[in-house]
């Protein structure tokens, strides 16, 4: 897919959006130096553009059980398409893998999972991720300490 071309205030909008999606637009129209309603066609051409695929609301995860962050790598049995998307789908439905990469080098997947501890995550590896029939094998990266974290892309 072709990048949408932006223009700085288009830029100025989405950074805006990035730092708070539920700013008013009033407000955000106020902050980029736009008027409401020119502010509000150009937030919905870029919605309708596919640029702002959705609002979320970012949780803490310490706060709701799954504060713990582990990446797993993945080696398969396989890298063919059938053996790849049997393991992606299978993984889609696991809400403890929050995100899936399909990798060029040495794994052939990396997951990012969120659990609520070490033993969770043990049981989880156990009785789930390694029950995937295509699974040859797993390493489990510990993070000491998240020292960035962002949702934001920079413009």
């Amino acid at each position: 897919m072709d990048a949408v071309k932006l223009d700085k205030l288009d830029r100025r909008i989405l950074q805006a959006l990035q730092r708070d999606g539920r700013i008013q637009n009033a407000t955000l129209a106020q902050q980029v130096g736009l008027s409401p309603s020119s502010c509000l066609r150009r937030v919905r051409q870029l919605e309708e553009a596919g640029v702002i695929s959705r609002y979320v609301a970012v949780l803490d995860g310490s706060k709701v059980g799954a504060g713990l962050t582990l990446f797993a790598r993945v080696w398969l049995k396989a890298q063919d398409a059938d053996t790849t998307n049997h393991f992606i789908q299978a993984v889609r439905d696991m809400p403890q893998v929050v995100e899936c990469h399909v990798m060029a080098g040495e794994c052939d997947m990396l997951l990012r999972i969120v659990t609520t501890d070490l033993a969770s995550y043990r049981q989880f590896h156990a009785h789930e991720l390694t029950r995937i029939a295509s699974v040859q094998s797993v390493k489990t990266e510990v993070p000491m300490e998240t020292a960035k974290l962002t949702h934001a892309l920079p413009l």
